[in-house]
């Protein structure tokens, strides 16, 4: 946010005092305040063409994906296969009929689907291209990456044996 020299954090303060409301709602006005924003964003949705509401939850999603690769912390259910099947469901799309529109086998997309298989970088590309560059590969590629991170990172087994193929490792510690 952009401020100007002449504003002192005190008078900042002030001012958002001035301009967000922070009254305390008792759990009866939240209660009622819940329901007329459900009523108010169940009203709008209606009133949304089919092409609206994709489009809604295209952002929706490519946001969820956008935060959560941003986010250091590490969720092992947020996989590349929780979101592709994710996309999968908001397109309304059965696994072989996608499969088809993106030219992999639908084994393939089970498996990616499943976690048992890793994309390919063109796999990544197609998903960039099949949403009409709504969600970038390159966030399909960092989802990838964290879950490699992850997976180097806390492997102990992993570290344990590729140990035996180093010899002769430097003795300083930094």
């Amino acid at each position: 946010m952009y401020v100007k020299k002449g504003f002192s954090k005190k008078k900042l303060e002030e001012l958002a005092e001035d301009v967000v409301i922070t009254e305390k709602l008792s759990p009866a006005q939240e209660a009622e305040a819940r329901k007329q924003l459900a009523a108010a964003r169940k009203k709008t949705q209606a009133g949304m063409t089919e092409q609206e509401r994709l489009i809604a939850n295209l952002l929706q999603l490519k946001f969820r994906l956008e935060e959560y690769i941003n986010n250091r912390e590490y969720d092992d259910q947020l996989t590349f296969g929780y979101f592709l099947k994710e996309y999968l469901q908001l397109i309304h799309k059965k696994r072989n009929e996608f499969a088809a529109e993106i030219d992999i086998h639908e084994t393939l997309l089970s498996q990616l689907i499943n976690n048992h298989r890793a994309p390919s970088e063109s796999v990544i590309i197609r998903l960039e291209l099949h949403s009409n560059n709504a969600i970038p590969a390159t966030y399909w590629y960092r989802l990838v990456e964290k879950q490699k991170e992850h997976f180097i990172g806390t492997n102990k087994d992993l570290r344990k044996a590729e140990k035996k193929f180093v010899k002769n490792p430097l003795r300083v510690s930094i």
